[in-house]
């Protein structure tokens, strides 16, 4: 609160004030930073996170965040995805931060930070929830200049006019032509821009307090602000439309598409460093069939078929494709195994095979486990490219 025994600094004075006057501003912008330096040790270049999965991060995206994920509508207030990105932002919020934690205080400053992100990104939601990933700071910084543009027209009376004129004329046209920028560039988030526009006008002014001692009551704005900004949200919430899928779903099956990957190698290798290891006989190796490679393939098949989604996730084809490829080389590997063990058993094939065996059980029985293995060969599975978030 200021104190009115001592002269009110000028809004140009507040908007200089040294980092240690606007420790908030000073954590926000640092927060800002550290989380884009550890994304960008995941990528080839902090130019552009390519390799960082923003989603991993706390980006807002409607599959994610209304699979009981909300807290991404604040998270994603600190999501940056590259150097250009995070380098606007927080030139803006220093900007204009130093001079709203001046005016509101610490608190109110930080209540009004967080809350304008999480709006914007709650529109954002509503608008494009299923569409992009979203992210960023910008919201955020849109709300502070809607509750600036708020303050000085409050205030008018109060402020030199020559600096109302400069600051009021910044803050709306930068608000204007950055919303106006958003129609034509769609890598901008115009949603979340105007949704914390929006809301810190409103909590702006539920969050003011006087400037000076003629400063018109701030408790005047407090009840239609409350109002409206109840009525906003119940709206805003009853307007987002449904997730196309479940995040936790996609997940799970990217996760199992994993483990999948990972055992077709290993269930051959086991197989093949166990034949190296000693010469197993031919029942050895037909056993060795079934539970290595036959029984596997039914674990696989049993644990995809566990996380089999609900909803359309995009990885959900892929994952339907390996269930029915361990379905069938489960199947096929008993079947090699039984056919292995009719060979070796002749008489239990039946009269046409008691003089003998085939020919071509007599070259299968004639071949050690040794010179068996060079004939193996793990099979392809099927084609698939990696799914999107």
């Amino acid at each position: 609160m200021p104190s009115y025994s001592e002269p009110v600094p000028s809004l140009d004075q507040l908007m200089r004030s040294p980092a240690r006057a606007v420790p908030v501003t000073v954590l926000l912008i640092a927060l800002n930073i550290l989380l884009f330096l550890l994304m960008a040790r995941l990528s080839l270049s902090p130019w552009s996170l390519t390799h960082a999965d923003p989603l991993a991060w706390g980006a807002n995206f409607g599959p994610a965040t209304q699979d009981g994920q909300w807290w991404r509508l604040l998270s994603a207030v600190f999501v940056h995805f590259s150097f250009i990105h995070i380098a606007f932002n927080m030139w803006a919020l220093w900007d204009v931060g130093r001079l709203l934690e001046r005016l509101l205080g610490r608190w109110r400053y930080a209540l009004l930070y967080l809350g304008t992100g999480a709006a914007g990104n709650l529109l954002s939601l509503a608008v494009q929830g299923n569409e992009k990933i979203t992210g960023g700071a910008s919201g955020a910084i849109f709300g502070l200049y809607g509750a600036l543009i708020v303050f000085l027209w409050r205030e008018r009376r109060q402020v030199d006019p020559a600096e109302f004129r400069w600051l009021f004329t910044v803050a709306v046209g930068f608000s204007a032509v950055m919303l106006g920028l958003g129609f034509f560039i769609p890598a901008i988030d115009n949603a979340a821009h105007g949704g914390g526009l929006l809301a810190g006008a409103l909590l702006g002014s539920l969050l003011a307090r006087p400037w000076k001692p003629g400063s018109p009551l701030a408790r005047e704005q407090a009840p239609w602000a409350g109002a409206v900004s109840i009525i906003g949200l119940l709206a805003l919430m009853a307007s987002i439309s449904p997730p196309l899928y479940r995040y936790q779903e996609e997940l799970r099956a990217r996760a199992a598409i994993q483990r999948f990957d990972a055992e077709e190698q290993a269930r051959w290798d086991t197989l093949l460093r166990a034949d190296d290891r000693a010469a197993l006989s031919f029942d050895q190796g037909t056993g060795a069939l079934e539970q290595e490679i036959a029984a596997s393939y039914r674990h696989s098949f049993e644990e995809l078929a566990a996380v089999r989604p609900a909803t359309p996730v995009p990885s959900k084809d892929a994952l339907l494709k390996l269930e029915s490829y361990a379905a069938s080389r489960s199947q096929a590997a008993r079947t090699l195994a039984e056919g292995l063990r009719a060979c070796a058993n002749p008489a239990s094939t039946g009269p046409a095979h008691a003089s003998g065996r085939p020919e071509e059980c007599q070259t299968t029985a004639n071949q050690t486990p040794a010179s068996r293995r060079h004939s193996i060969r793990t099979p392809a599975a099927p084609s698939r490219g990696d799914p999107a978030p």
